[in-house]
């Protein structure tokens, strides 16, 4: 049972955003504060990465924890209403997610993913793995 009205709870899905996330917006700020300059979600490309180096062929997603199934076996118990509708929705996220991971990486891409939650604790050390591929990818370590 949804502990909201059906107008909260329209209200609270209506407000959740595909891209420029709150996640997103904090790590793309980080970045450019330290001087990196990237583009954002490159359409060229499969699963448009938040976040895309293109020279350097790396690219970054960051996913939230419900729509992308973070510790999906617990998660999936915890989902009361609408399980029909979303189970399926999240899996396949999950899915496409792989597919367009293996892809990238079929293609010579670096691809980084974080969790929302990771972003949101642990900004930094999401950065300096960015900035360690680069490094990498430029031949510098």
């Amino acid at each position: 049972m949804d502990n909201l009205t059906k107008e909260q709870r329209r209200k609270n899905m209506r407000a959740i955003r595909s891209k420029d996330t709150k996640i997103e917006r904090k790590l793309r700020k980080e970045l450019w504060r330290k001087g990196y300059r990237y583009r954002i979600h490159y359409p060229d490309l499969p699963g448009k990465p938040d976040i895309v180096f293109l020279k350097l062929k790396i690219a970054v997603f960051c996913d939230s924890e419900f729509f992308h199934g973070f510790k999906w076996k617990e998660q999936k118990k915890n989902i009361k209403s609408h399980r029909d509708y979303w189970i399926p929705k999240i899996e396949a996220n999950m899915k496409k997610d792989k597919f367009n991971t293996k892809k990238l990486e079929k293609n010579g891409w670096i691809v980084l993913r974080f969790w929302g939650k990771k972003i949101e604790k642990n900004l930094e050390d999401c950065v300096k793995r960015i900035e360690q591929t680069i490094l990498e990818r430029k031949g510098n370590v």
